[in-house]
């Protein structure tokens, strides 16, 4: 009887791990997964050779493709077209002015005839000129009402159960989760916080040059039309060099547009965690990647592969891509 009473809280020890809940029950089992949870405990608990204090803990995540879908173009340009459209009848010269005229005709191929500076003149239109209350305002009203054209959901909604998962899981491993993305601060201030629960403060993108000004007795901040910081490529770890002054131990991205972010994450000392999230779903997303125009992972995977960094296949690895759809059972082998 003796024997059998000192025996039993063994067993019950024993047994804690395997009653612990899941942390990330969307992500299949296998090795990626266990790579994540494996990273997590090593440089969390206290005593390990790769313990980390709770205040270096620093994880940064792109946005689009990352934490949401980015397919079949950047949600913040289908925003900026939207506005265009809102916006038309205060400029009546955009119907004959490209490239406003391909937004408001839905003329395609004109609008891709117009590239880069096209796209840049509608950004401009859209999003400068106005105060950034203004701009938060318009995105959000944007989005309480935009729907995705695949799915008919709220672009709020099209974003990645498996990664608000390992969002929640590190922060209750003290971790200091931040995005880090090439669309604007303020559009994506709109709703990170609400849908991530990623402060405003723990928000880098890119940026217009502001003016603070005071309009009709009221304190302002006015968007001006100059860009002062493109947060993509070599932009990111230029960004968190500045803003949050440490170096990350834990990156996560999809396309060569993080490749910086995830080498300067991985060039740090100690143990380090570079992730990529690649689109290999088809029937529930998307799939894409060397070739493709959005979100093209050609260089980064490469390195990735020789680096021996994560790289999370989507098809086999979520069992749910979206927080409004069913698992679905699958195995990493």
């Amino acid at each position: 009887m003796t024997s059998l009473r000192c025996v039993l809280p063994l067993l019950l020890l024993i047994s804690l791990p395997a009653l612990a809940a899941d942390p990330l029950p969307s992500w299949s089992e296998g090795a990626n997964k266990q790579h994540i949870i494996e990273f997590v405990q090593a440089v969390t608990a206290e005593g390990s050779r790769d313990y980390v204090k709770p205040a270096e803990r620093i994880a940064v995540f792109d946005n689009d493709g990352t934490l949401w879908t980015e397919q079949p173009a950047y949600f913040e340009v289908l925003f900026a077209f939207d506005e265009i459209k809102r916006l038309a009848p205060r400029h009546p010269e955009w119907k004959t002015t490209q490239p406003f005229k391909a937004v408001l005709d839905n003329d395609h191929q004109a609008l891709a005839q117009s590239g880069m500076e096209g796209l840049l003149k509608i950004i401009g239109a859209t999003h400068t000129g106005i105060t950034t209350d203004a701009f938060i305002d318009n995105a959000k009203t944007w989005l309480a009402q935009a729907r995705h054209p695949k799915t008919g959901k709220p672009y709020t909604e099209m974003i990645y159960q498996p990664m608000l998962e390992m969002l929640d899981y590190l922060r209750s491993q003290q971790f200091k989760t931040y995005i880090v993305s090439g669309g604007d601060t303020a559009f994506m201030r709109a709703f990170a916080e609400v849908v991530y629960g990623v402060p405003p403060e723990q928000v880098i993108g890119s940026n217009f040059v502001t003016a603070f000004q005071i309009k009709d007795g009221a304190p302002q901040v006015l968007r001006t039309a100059k860009l002062a910081h493109n947060d993509d490529g070599p932009g990111k770890p230029e960004s968190i060099d500045s803003i949050i002054g440490r170096r990350p131990i834990l990156a996560f991205g999809n396309s060569d547009g993080d490749l910086q972010m995830l080498q300067w994450t991985a060039a740090g000392q100690g143990k380090r965690f570079m992730g990529l999230v690649h689109h290999t779903d088809a029937t529930r997303e998307w799939a894409y990647d060397r070739n493709s125009h959005i979100g093209r992972l050609d260089k980064a995977l490469d390195e990735a592969r020789t680096k021996g960094w994560t790289v999370v296949d989507m098809a086999t690895e979520w069992k749910r891509i979206y927080p409004f759809e069913p698992a679905v059972q699958q195995q990493v082998q």
